[in-house]
């Protein structure tokens, strides 16, 4: 069996898909979207640690004296460490959920124009694909100044 556009316009090239294709291909978009939900989680813990070198860095100031050298540059190395890790944490969070909302995107729209809705079936509702193709543009990261908000 085979599934047409339902463009009406014959001057528009059409795609024939069986359907097991479609539905397969529907499945796998959404398993990434579930690895990608998985990745976001990995990040959360990684914000957990950065939480914990934020803890130490302030134990260390607690114990530190303006002469303590050592301790001081523990603390600032410390900070320095854990404000990367929380550039990188919201970077790699807003790709994964722009990403996310494209895949998710497709795999319904997959859906719909080729199979259609059955009757009394409520399609899910799926935000509109953002227009913008990345929300986040830097791709690497120094250590250096952080401008906090």
């Amino acid at each position: 069996m085979t599934l047409s556009s339902s463009v009406s316009t014959p001057y528009e090239p059409a795609v024939h898909l069986p359907v097991t294709l479609v539905a397969e291909l529907q499945d796998s978009l959404l398993v990434v979207v579930h690895d990608l939900a998985r990745l976001d989680g990995l990040l959360s813990h990684a914000m957990e640690n950065l939480m914990d070198r934020f803890t130490q860095a302030s134990a260390d100031l607690a114990l530190a004296t303006p002469k303590d050298v050592v301790t001081l540059e523990s603390a600032r190395s410390a900070i320095g460490l854990a404000v990367m890790e929380l550039q990188f944490q919201d970077m790699a969070s807003q790709l994964i959920g722009h990403t996310s909302k494209i895949l998710q995107g497709c795999a319904y729209r997959l859906a719909a124009e080729s199979m259609g809705a059955e009757e009394g079936e409520a399609m899910p509702f799926v935000e509109a694909v953002p227009d913008r193709p990345n929300p986040v543009t830097q791709d690497e990261m120094d250590a250096g100044s952080v401008e906090l908000f």
